[in-house]
């Protein structure tokens, strides 16, 4: 007969196995940027913590130039909403997204179906400008609000390299609780919003807050 387990040797024992189990094993999403509305990656091992993965679709127009763009990656869940937004600086420069945040391992890897953004005139302006490198940009001109887009948002956040922009324009309501933090690819570039903040819009024929 075998002797039975000293308490203490069981309580150091289930101490560890409790701590182990309260670690978890890291997350593992694929990772991936291309032009399109799908990308393809290899999973990878997320850092500790980044308990979520990510798939989000961007469709963006710089100055005339239209660009759709996916990404897949880890992320941290109080930097990821699932949910689609739009803002609109005017007719040359605007951006939308729909995004997907999951919690299991290669749960990103389905596609996204791609941002589609309703061109129609809701009768709603807002203030409008466009920086780099700053923080802030004062408006110059009022954006044509169309679609969903009901709010005047205020949008600033740093570029890759830790380039600094900042844009105002017509916003959805969505756009105004976007996460600090949140990941958005537009183009080549990968851009991480840091602060948003939104105002009603005005009615076309009125002036603009």
């Amino acid at each position: 007969m075998k002797p039975s387990m000293k308490p203490e040797t069981f309580l150091l024992a289930a101490t560890l196995l409790c701590t182990l189990l309260g670690l978890g094993y890291p997350l593992s999403c694929e990772v991936c940027t291309s032009d399109g509305p799908n990308c393809s990656g290899k999973l990878k091992t997320c850092a500790r913590d980044e308990d979520s993965c990510l798939v989000v679709v961007t469709e963006s127009n710089t100055k005339g130039s239209l660009a759709v763009t996916s990404y897949k990656g880890c992320a941290k869940s109080s930097e990821c909403d699932s949910g689609s937004f739009a803002v609109t600086m005017n007719t040359e420069n605007y951006m939308g997204s729909t995004r997907r945040c999951c919690k299991n391992d290669g749960c990103n890897q389905d596609p996204l179906p791609a941002f589609v953004r309703n061109h129609t005139e809701n009768g709603l302006r807002c203030p409008s400008c466009l920086a780099a490198f700053k923080e802030t940009c004062t408006a110059t001109q009022d954006a044509v609000c169309v679609g969903e887009e009901t709010r005047c948002v205020s949008v600033s956040g740093l570029a890759q390299l830790g380039i600094k922009f900042a844009a105002r324009g017509c916003g959805t309501e969505t756009a105004c609780h976007t996460k600090p933090g949140t990941l958005v690819p537009s183009g080549s570039r990968l851009l991480t919003i840091k602060k948003t903040s939104c105002h009603p819009s005005s009615q076309a024929s009125g002036k603009a807050e």
